[in-house]
């Protein structure tokens, strides 16, 4: 207080705590943020109920609900269901499939020995991927492993891989690709501060290894809980012992978010309306005469139901409030009583236009184009061909990321097993990190975009490669996901084929008109 506001203090107090409020007011206006998104002053933002913590408060600690709805709603509430796959169907395919390209001017390759290299490496690749021995659980080959492990990551925020080598006399390769979900990372009992959500953080806060439960903490079973600690870096290999699929959204996150969080309450309360406008609607569709009478044949009243369904048919007789409805009923009343009935209007006109209003905030958040999420396309060519293009973003981020943080450490597990054991030749593989890397290089490939107007798309994939924006081979992945130099090579012998067989119409129309120019050049010359 200065001077003049102790003064007036003393002689009226009341004005000098008036004094000192409007200066407390006058210190937090116009100091940025405190007057709009940080205000506690404006009746708009006095009710907002927030706190703020670390990502062990805001992200671990809640975890365990976070999944278990995320997984509910995908395994019970349509929407979200298709959403997930939607993005699954997009982004993998069946699967990723190995384009291998290695680096053939740093490894001294000339081309053609470069795609005899890869060629090779490709099927050999494929033996393994193919089999089900590809799987620790042999169930499974390597791309449908690739669909569960991407499934998983959406619906329950993170997927954790190991990859164990086990015999087995029937195939060359022993490496497997074991899944393991994400509920069975958790800390053991009496673990020390430095294990947080089954994560051990080593001095500088890097993860240095990973605690994992034998059994799901959820299950049912009564066997005793044990763990294992499987370290992230082998000590003397340095090799990747596991592999931990997540996208992080803050910095020190350790733990993955299940991609429904933000919309659990939005999709849970959607499949509530839905549910009891189709139950509205169903039971104002059943109920359709009532009787209304004094008294039954015998003096009884006659129970509400009776006429609708028969009695060796009732399901649930045991719970005096239930009413079973059956199309066409009618229904006796007791004596005195009179239907009353609420007229629900249904159909609900404002149905559809809530649910598309929230659907669009749902496809928002999820980075999912309402048209896409819902496939429904009815808008003009354009917007529905930009809000494809939108969701294309999304799904080529997706696809890369699973493309690195999955199938690429993986396919390096199995080259290096594959020179160890001599099934692939590649000098210096082992002992130089940069050979290494150059001969590990490759491509994933999955399912093409798709056009809503094929001539359009291929006219623009044709002037792209004649002006030098694009390659042959990047359009043909673009358009169909095929390869383009296997697709070269069947094209070349199919059009001999066609020559061979006299069913190119054009060829042996070139080859006549250049047979006849002979002619006319010899009749000249005699």
């Amino acid at each position: 207080m200065n001077l003049i506001d102790r003064a007036v203090a003393v002689i009226s107090p009341q004005k000098g705590l008036r004094r000192m409020a409007a200066r407390k007011q006058l210190d937090i206006l116009n100091t940025g943020y405190s007057n709009s998104g940080a205000s506690k002053q404006k009746k708009s933002m006095r009710g907002w109920l927030f706190r703020g913590g670390s990502t062990k408060e805001d992200i671990d600690e809640n975890l365990d609900t976070l999944r278990q709805r995320a997984r509910d709603l995908y395994m019970n509430t349509p929407l979200a269901t298709g959403s997930l796959k939607t993005i699954r169907t997009n982004a993998l395919g069946y699967g990723l499939v190995l384009n291998s390209q290695i680096d053939h001017e740093f490894l001294g390759l000339t081309e053609a020995e470069a795609d005899a290299w890869e060629t090779l490496v490709e099927r050999e690749f494929g033996l393994w991927a193919d089999s089900l021995m590809a799987d620790a659980l042999q169930m499974h080959n390597f791309y449908e492993l690739q669909q569960i492990a991407f499934l998983s990551f959406l619906a329950s925020g993170e997927t954790f891989v190991t990859l164990p080598y086990r015999g087995h006399k029937e195939h060359w390769y022993g490496l497997r690709v074991q899944l393991i979900e994400s509920d069975r990372i958790l800390s053991p009992s009496g673990a020390s501060s430095n294990i947080l959500s089954g994560v051990e953080l080593g001095r500088f806060g890097e993860v240095v290894a990973y605690h994992i439960c034998n059994m799901h903490p959820l299950s049912s079973g009564s066997g005793k809980k044990e763990w294992v600690r499987v370290e992230k870096f082998g000590k003397h290999s340095g090799r990747q012992n596991i592999l931990h699929l997540l996208e992080s959204e803050r910095p020190d996150q350790r733990r993955g978010v299940p991609l429904l969080a933000p919309v659990i309450e939005s999709l849970k309360q959607l499949d509530r309306y839905s549910e009891a406008e189709l139950t509205a609607a169903l039971v104002s569709s059943l109920m359709t005469v009532f009787i209304e009478s004094t008294e039954d044949d015998d003096g009884s009243s006659s129970p509400v139901g009776e006429g609708g369904i028969a009695e060796e048919d009732l399901i649930d007789q045991a719970d005096e409030t239930t009413v079973e409805l059956a199309p066409g009923s009618v229904i006796a009343l007791a004596p005195g009583e009179k239907a009353n009935t609420s007229n629900p209007a249904r159909n609900n006109t404002s149905f559809d236009p809530f649910v598309t209003a929230i659907l669009r905030q749902v496809g928002a958040a999820l980075e999912i184009p309402y048209e896409v999420l819902v496939k429904h396309f009815t808008s003009s060519y354009s917007a529905s061909r930009a809000a494809l293009l939108e969701a294309w973003k999304m799904f080529k981020m997706r696809r890369t990321f699973m493309a690195k943080r999955f199938c690429q450490p993986i396919y390096e597990e199995w080259l290096t097993e594959a020179v160890l054991i001599g099934r692939i030749h590649a000098p210096g593989f082992l002992e130089d990190p940069l050979i290494r890397r150059a001969y590990s290089q490759a491509e994933w490939n999955g399912p093409s975009q798709g056009q809503l107007d094929p001539l359009k798309e291929v006219n623009a994939a044709i002037k792209r490669v004649e002006s030098g924006f694009s390659t042959r081979a990047r359009e043909t992945v673009e358009l169909t996901g095929a390869d383009y130099w296997r697709n070269h090579a069947q094209r070349v012998r199919e059009e001999e084929a066609r020559r061979e067989a006299g069913l190119d119409i054009a060829y042996l129309e070139v080859m006549k008109a250049m047979q006849g120019k002979e002619v006319n050049e010899e009749d000249g010359e005699d």
